[in-house]
């Protein structure tokens, strides 16, 4: 068996935690490890390491490979150059698979931002889908509803096939009344977006149902290279799995997942799966309360003190401080996309970024000046790089830097600093023992992290 990681999603109701450069999957919510390490972790249960595909896109590409690496030596990473929803990721990495293995085996598809505890019964569920599609079958993976939600797609099921049902349709998410309706007749799946399928099934039903996608997909050649051209994949339609395949597919059919699931895609989500004070309160970080109920409190850097609330949710980052009642939080999508639209940055960034060589954090920025704090784990290295249009200032607060300045090298110790010209080639290294911290100024006009030139790069972002 092999499996694919859909790693591209934005994860835009949970803002602001969750942002268009480090989305949810990259979040620690409930354990010491991400959800994509997780779900790779989860795999692994059924297949060897080597077999695993995670897709994603170019700009979270280094973080995934970075928490990849931190569990699996040599994660198996496709970088896709622009988005193009889940259809085309999942048709090439399929032929990714078939090429690199030489074979027409069973593929599970997962998203990498689901909650699953009990990994025992999801490799049960996975055992029984495999059967199905051996047998020339698309599986869908379906959770029986406990009560009426709006926030899901559903799967309409009808007899039984082996250890499946037989899918009739797929439908939107509901309205309440017509959600309540599908939880009386009882024959109605929650799609949790995890599928199964023979190699050979999916690319004759993409060839059958999707002939635009078999046909771009037929000009990539992964037997040499690992690449996903833009000029290439930029042809390809934006368009789901759902709509492209498994909404006109008759080879459809269903398993019941028998393990616990939750998509975490709203605070109100992560505040039903997460352990609760006596007054049925969940607070993480630093929260002072007095006399409040039913309510989710995240603070992540500051002090965050409530008095009195009731089903309210807030969540407090560096830069954002969300905060709204319980049921309302599959709206903070409108919130995200309403900054996006604005151009506002809040909605792509944290002030604190992670690299694959350590994380930076902006404590402060004005008109033509950007202040950084660095930090570089033990031996990690920042590429060799030049900009067209900033100076840089490095003083180092702890540990020590080996910097590389128009080839000469320079060891500096807390205290030492360093100036990098404008357009100078240059390197920020740490080779010791210790972390190394350093405050970087920079100077100029625009301050974007796309004014980067690079010409080395120990994680291939060259």
């Amino acid at each position: 068996m092999y499996g694919i990681i859909l790693a591209g999603g934005s994860g835009s109701r949970l803002w602001p935690l969750s942002r268009e450069l480090y989305p949810k999957q990259l979040l620690n919510l409930n354990s010491d490890k991400s959800l994509l390490q997780s779900t790779f972790e989860r795999l692994k249960m059924c297949m060897p390491s080597d077999n695993i595909v995670s897709i994603t896109n170019t700009k979270h590409s280094s973080n995934v490979r970075m928490q990849l690496s931190e569990i699996y030596e040599t994660p198996v990473i496709l970088s896709e150059p622009t988005a193009k929803n889940t259809a085309p990721a999942i048709v090439l990495a399929t032929k990714f698979i078939m090429q690199k293995s030489n074979s027409d085996p069973v593929i599970i598809v997962v998203p990498s931002d689901h909650l699953i505890k009990d990994n025992d019964k999801f490799l049960s569920t996975v055992k029984k889908g495999e059967k199905l599609a051996e047998q020339g079958y698309i599986v869908t993976f379906g959770i029986k509803p406990d009560y009426p939600e709006t926030g899901y797609g559903y799967i309409n099921t009808s007899e039984k096939t082996g250890d499946g049902l037989k899918v009739k349709k797929f439908v939107e998410k509901p309205d309440l009344e017509t959600a309540e309706k599908y939880l009386r007749e009882g024959n109605y799946f929650w799609n949790s977006g995890i599928f199964m399928f023979k190699a050979s099934t999916l690319i004759d039903e993409t060839i059958k149902h999707a002939p635009d996608i078999a046909k771009i997909s037929e000009e990539f050649d992964f037997s040499k290279s690992n690449e996903i051209p833009f000029i290439n994949f930029d042809k390809m339609p934006g368009i789901s799995i759902d709509y492209a395949i498994m909404e006109k597919s008759d080879k459809i059919a269903l398993v019941k997942l028998e393990s616990d699931w939750n998509d975490l895609g709203s605070w109100k989500s992560i505040y039903d799966v997460s352990h609760k004070d006596e007054n049925g309160n969940v607070f993480i970080g630093h929260v002072l309360d007095k006399n409040s109920k039913n309510s989710f409190v995240y603070a992540s850097s500051k002090l965050v003190a409530t008095i009195g609330l009731e089903d309210t949710v807030i969540v407090e980052t560096e830069d954002a401080i969300l905060a709204c009642k319980k049921d309302q939080t599959q709206n903070v999508k409108h919130i995200y996309d309403t900054l996006k639209k604005q151009n506002d940055n809040t909605h792509l960034i944290h002030k604190t970024v992670y690299r694959p060589w350590g994380f930076y954090t902006v404590i402060a920025q004005g008109q033509g000046f950007l202040t950084k704090i660095i930090h570089v784990n033990t031996g990690q290295k920042l590429s060799v790089q030049s900009h067209n249009y900033r100076s840089e200032h490095w003083v180092v607060l702890t540990g020590k830097a080996k910097v590389i300045l128009e080839g000469q090298e320079l060891i500096l110790s807390p205290g030492h600093s360093v100036d990098i010209p404008v357009k100078a080639i240059h390197s920020l290294q740490n080779p010791f023992e210790e972390g190394l911290e350093i405050i970087e100024v920079q100077k100029g006009d625009p301050l974007i992290e796309e004014d980067i030139i690079r010409y080395e790069d120990m994680y291939g972002r060259v």
